[in-house]
């Protein structure tokens, strides 16, 4: 049985046939609700850049609704957030150290993933060798966010960056806990209207 979200649904159906929109856009944390006119479709590459909390955010809004997703060539990848943000632990596979070939792990992930979240180490993927893994995260429906690197052709870009924050407990300056981080968001490409908007977002 898929664990995808909406995949019994999805397995039934002519590959030709569009999907239904529940089940062809995916969950989106609240952060972005404002920001995204609409869930990124299933099979989207979008680079994502900036505060790292805005990935795994994405991660926590699929598992937390039933999905799967992986964390490809990222060792920190910072699991605790992500369970604080409402991430389920159980539908996450986690490869730290995916080799020499990063982007040929993500591809083999796709199948059975509802979303890949792929670090590049710096790398710059081509156009060539882009529109190969493009067709198969159509084909098997699994959005890929790229991070720490850049993908040629890709149909979104999504960045977050810190603006501000809100201490409590501060008793003198230089002293406080972080109750909340303020994020700028921008968005942009093929599949979303390019906006921006501050969110703040609980740490």
């Amino acid at each position: 049985m898929s664990g995808k979200v909406g995949g019994g649904r999805r397995g039934a159906a002519p590959a030709a046939d569009p999907l239904p929109v529940s089940e062809s856009l995916l969950p989106i944390p609240e952060t972005l609700g404002n920001v995204l006119p609409a869930p990124l479709p299933r099979g989207t590459v979008a680079v994502v850049s900036g505060a790292r909390s805005l990935a795994l955010s994405m991660v926590a809004a699929v598992t937390g609704e039933g999905g799967h997703a992986a964390i490809v060539g990222h060792p920190d990848a910072g699991l605790l957030a992500a369970v604080e943000m409402g991430a389920d632990l159980s539908r996450i596979a986690v490869v730290p150290d995916p080799g020499s070939d990063p982007v040929e792990v993500a591809a083999v992930l796709m199948d059975g993933m509802d979303m890949v979240v792929l670090g590049l180490g710096g790398r710059s993927v081509p156009a060539t060798r882009a529109r190969a893994v493009v067709a198969r995260a159509r084909q098997k429906g699994c959005t890929l966010l790229v991070t720490d690197g850049d993908w040629q052709g890709a149909s979104a870009r999504l960045d977050a960056r810190v603006c501000g924050y809100e201490i409590t407990g501060r008793a003198r300056p230089g002293f406080g806990r972080i109750a909340k981080v303020q994020l700028t968001y921008s968005v942009s490409g093929r599949v979303v209207n390019g906006r921006a908007g501050p969110t703040p977002v609980a740490q």
